[in-house]
């Protein structure tokens, strides 16, 4: 019987350096970062997950669903083939559908980490 290995997280980082989501993560309440920690780490941790933590939205992407207080976050991320999470894209969800210009962020995130920028 063979075990899964854990994913490594790692969070994407611009060619400036910064990280996007660990910055947008600084910005939320200690609730929403811990709830929101936690879904990270169930999905390292148990990866291949489906619905309702984990959706797929493209090729090699996928979003975690968190629920907040009142609120929805999303979390969009890529698996590279070292085995990393790469966490692309963080941003409270205000409608139905998943935004193009964020989904579109993340593409582009994830384009330039597979060109090796």
């Amino acid at each position: 019987m063979t075990t899964e290995k854990e994913l490594r997280v790692v969070f994407y980082r611009t060619a400036s350096g910064t990280e996007p989501v660990r910055e947008w993560l600084k910005g939320l309440s200690k609730r929403d970062k811990k709830r929101i920690g936690e879904d990270i780490k169930t999905v390292q941790y148990g990866w291949p997950l489906g619905m309702p933590l984990v959706r797929k939205l493209d090729h090699g992407l996928w979003e975690i669903r968190s629920r907040l207080d009142l609120r929805i976050a999303r979390i969009l991320f890529t698996l590279a083939d070292d085995g990393r999470m790469v966490l692309l894209h963080g941003f409270i969800k205000k409608s139905q559908k998943t935004p193009q210009t964020d989904l579109r962020l993340a593409k582009d995130r994830k384009a330039a980490l597979e060109k090796g920028r």
